[in-house]
């Protein structure tokens, strides 16, 4: 595998995501933001974080199938969410377990969450982006 997680002493660990990612590999994919989106271009989950997150992980999943990887290569995902606060996590956090369940994995690479007025168009609630190394 080319991607080995770490959680440095000094630093908090964190359930969700790993402190660091130390990439190995020699192919570099960065995936496009993904965003709820079926694969005939339909939104999936209006109005439905948890659904759109759910969405939005299988289709970086899918775009990684196709460059040869899956999450196991992920070394950084960023993860926009429309009109971020707090109160939104646990919904993002069921949109991820939903997600990993039916990928069949547990994506925990070192992430960034950012809160945004807008994405591409007003239905859309999350969009997640991923760099992934593969060997």
């Amino acid at each position: 595998m080319a991607i080995t997680m770490v959680n440095p002493g000094g630093l908090p660990e964190i359930d969700v995501y790993r402190q660091v990612s130390i990439a190995s590999g020699s192919k570099l994919v960065f995936v496009a933001g993904q965003v709820a989106w079926d694969a005939d271009g339909v939104t999936v989950g209006e109005g439905d974080l948890a659904a759109q997150v759910e969405q939005c992980y299988l289709n970086v999943g899918t775009a990684l199938s196709g460059a040869g990887g899956s999450f196991d290569d992920v070394a950084k995902l960023t993860v926009y969410v429309v009109d971020w606060t707090p109160d939104k996590m646990p919904l993002l956090l069921e949109g991820i377990t939903r997600a990993s369940a039916r990928l069949g994995v547990t994506p925990v690479p070192p992430a960034t969450l950012l809160g945004v007025a807008a994405l591409d168009v007003p239905a859309h609630l999350v969009e997640v982006e991923a760099t992934a190394v593969i060997d």
